[in-house]
């Protein structure tokens, strides 16, 4: 196998991925996973511009790095600030099952990319990709696009009301 340009950037960005999701598992505060979760969609964004996929990174960038990461921190923000006991208390046990876990996903991948069916060519866009994506988000997706931010703003309210009676209380 020759190493070229392109497979060294590929294996940066999955190692981004992989790195940001098991630094989400591994650290302890809020606010530092929610930038590991952003490292790991931006390095996502990166795989999918390196597959010629440059909307859905434009997408992941848009909606998962920025506004998803920014509702996150909202409610964070406006939820009440509670010191609690961690979950694990021993950080050995964090550390093996982070491993076991990480170990089990790669094994899942790896068998479910062996029964993926091998591509004889190379896949090629149609040249009007985007405007197709949005002919069918925008019409046959409608009503599920539409209900999905009606779902998100009603948690923003929500979240919202009990930050303020919370407030209140104190």
């Amino acid at each position: 196998m020759t190493i070229s340009g392109a497979w060294i950037l590929f294996v940066v960005l999955a190692g981004g991925t992989i790195a940001g999701g098991v630094m989400l598992l591994l650290l302890r505060k809020v606010v530092h996973m929610m930038m590991s979760l952003v490292l790991t969609f931006v390095s996502l964004a990166g795989i999918y511009v390196f597959l010629s996929a440059e909307f859905m990174a434009v997408v992941q960038i848009l909606l998962y790095s920025g506004a998803v990461t920014i509702m996150l921190l909202f409610g964070l923000m406006l939820s009440k600030d509670k010191e609690e006991e961690p979950v694990f208390t021993r950080t050995s046990l964090r550390y093996v099952l982070v491993t076991l876990s990480t170990i089990g996903f790669g094994v899942m991948v790896y068998a479910g990319i062996l029964q993926l069916p091998a591509i004889a060519g190379e896949l090629t866009l149609p040249p009007d990709a985007v405007a197709t994506i949005g002919k069918e988000l925008f019409t046959k997706y409608f009503i599920p696009f539409e209900l999905t931010s009606v779902v998100l703003l009603a948690s923003l309210v929500g979240a919202v009301i009990l930050a303020k009676k919370e407030g209140n209380e104190r």
